[in-house]
This record gives C-alpha cells, structure tokens and sequence, in this order.
C-alpha cells in the first residue's frame, strides 16, 4: 500500500488543492468528497479554483456530501459562484439528520484517473491528522462507504436560490 501520512491543517489544505490539480491532469471522471460542512477546505482559494475549472469538463461530476452547507455558502462566496457556473458537473447531497457518522472519516477525498486512484482521508480534525493513498483497494472501500452514506441523503445546496 502507497500511502504517506500527514499533520497539521496547511499540510491538510495543500493536499487538497494538490489532489484537486491530479484530478484535472489524469482526466478524472468523477470525484466524491464528504466533509460535515466543507468549511475547513480551501474552497475559496485561486490554486483550488482553477483546478476545479481545469477538472471541469463534459461528462464530469463532483459528488459533494455533507451534514449541512451553511458554512460553505457563508465561507467559500468563490466556490459558491463556481458552483453556479459548472451546476452540470456537481451533485450536492445532505445526509439525513437521524443518521449517525461517528464512525466515518472527518474529510475525505476519493478520485480515481485513467492510471492511477487517490484517496485522501482526514482522521482528526482537532490535530490534523490524516493520510494521503494511491491504493485501488483503500478508494474502492472509501466509495462503498460513500455510497452508504449518500443513500440515505437528498438534494441540498442549490446552484441558485429562488427569491419569491
């Protein structure tokens, strides 16, 4: 298994913006990031941003699953506009209430391109603990686990608000 631990939030959030820039090299077809809120994640910065946009193309999705969305609308005005822009390639779910997450990972990132998967997983959010894989096996559980999960959400985090 390839995998390298990390520590420390700016260890964290540049991995992130790392990973989303493999995604868009590799041709991802699809990534699946759950977090409680996404607030942590450096949705709003420029490298991130244009990575996404890089990723973005026809026949892409990014499947977002989170407890709620409030923080990212209120934090990641940026992404929230990016979100508008490329609504065709994003799926936002929230997972039901009564469901319980304790068990799951704090954040986690799963993308898998035309040679090579990546999985990245934070285990602690209080000390920014966490692992970085390219291991087929390691995404594949993390993608049952999602899936799981997504089963028991729905459609929350509209590209657009209506005002009546």
């Amino acid at each position: 298994m390839n995998a390298q631990s990390f520590a420390g939030r700016p260890d964290f959030q540049r991995l992130l913006i790392e990973s989303l820039a493999w995604a868009a090299e590799q041709g991802c077809r699809e990534l699946h990031a759950w977090d409680a809120s996404f607030v942590d994640w450096p949705l709003s910065d420029a490298q991130a941003l244009a990575a996404l946009v890089a990723w973005a193309r026809s026949g892409r999705q990014l499947h977002l699953l989170a407890l709620h969305y409030d923080d990212i609308v209120r934090r990641h005005p940026r992404f929230v506009r990016w979100r508008r822009e490329y609504a065709h390639c994003v799926t936002a779910r929230a997972v039901d209430p009564e469901v319980r997450v304790e068990a799951a990972p704090q954040s986690l990132l799963l993308a898998a391109g035309a040679e090579s998967t990546l999985t990245l997983r934070l285990f602690d959010r209080r000390l920014w603990r966490g692992e970085i894989s390219v291991d087929t096996a390691q995404r594949l559980r993390g993608l049952e686990w999602f899936d799981a999960l997504a089963q028991r959400s729905s459609d929350s985090f509209a590209p657009t608000t209506l005002g009546l």
